[in-house]
């Protein structure tokens, strides 16, 4: 396999405010270039943070010209980058939970979360998934928070032939050791690495644990962050090893 080098943007949002949020994201997005990474990971909705009761009135169509400095600098720098964001897909469409991929070619692709936590469906509808994303060899499958809870969502991707499935996620210090038990073992199960994004912080009134983390195929723990913050997990797979690093990200 090819050298890949990828992280996890773990986080703080800004509750609500999307143009101080985007301001974050272009930050972690040039430090991560900095550091060689290819692909970005978000948390979700990590451009507006986990607010249920903002979200129809924040909620944008994935093309907006809002989001434009996002994907010019996915483009300048070459680095596929997934942010959170709700969504619309027509100006009269339900509010989806998006996950939206800034390619290194400017292109745009849109992945909606397929199932939702109890109490979501108050603010937003389930969304029907996206395809793989293709970085030279790398198949990167998504997945937003609830979706990996069922078994058959990360069980789709190994047979579409993913080697990454890639969560962005919201999970406190409660849900963490269960939710990480799960995604190791889909690692260890299906033989593709596993990328976790969470949030930095707090969001929504939910105490986010942090604690974001690279498993690689076969369940092997490569990098986790310590605990909350604004930081880069980054994994690094050269000869079909991994390596990684957390690295603070300054100037926010």
């Amino acid at each position: 396999m090819t050298a890949f080098t990828l992280a996890a943007a773990q986080s703080v949002s800004i509750p609500g405010n999307l143009q101080a949020n985007i301001a974050r994201h272009l930050t972690f997005m040039r430090q991560a270039a900095e550091r060689g990474v290819e692909f970005l990971l978000f948390p979700e909705l990590s451009l507006t943070g986990y607010e249920r009761g903002l979200a129809a009135e924040l909620a944008i169509t994935p093309d907006a010209p809002v989001l434009a400095p996002l994907r010019e600098l996915a483009r300048e720098l070459r680095l596929v980058t997934v942010v959170g964001m709700p969504i619309r897909l027509r100006a009269d469409g339900p509010v989806l939970i998006g996950a939206l991929t800034f390619g290194a070619d400017g292109s745009l692709q849109v992945y909606s979360k397929q199932h939702l936590h109890a109490g979501e469906e108050v603010a937003f509808t389930a969304g029907s998934g996206g395809e793989l994303l293709t970085i030279a060899v790398e198949r990167i499958a998504l997945a937003v928070c609830a979706d990996f809870s069922h078994a058959s969502h990360p069980l789709q991707a190994a047979q579409s032939e993913a080697n990454l499935y890639a969560a962005s996620v919201l999970i406190t210090a409660n849900g963490y050791g269960p939710d990480t038990a799960l995604l190791q073992g889909y690692a260890r199960a299906h033989g593709m690495a596993v990328l976790m994004a969470n949030h930095g912080g707090m969001t929504g009134g939910w105490p986010s644990a942090g604690r974001s983390a690279l498993w690689a195929a076969g369940g092997q723990q490569v990098v986790v962050a310590e605990g909350e913050g604004d930081v880069l997990v980054i994994g690094h797979r050269f000869a079909g090893q991994w390596s990684g690093a957390v690295v603070p990200v300054t100037g926010l």
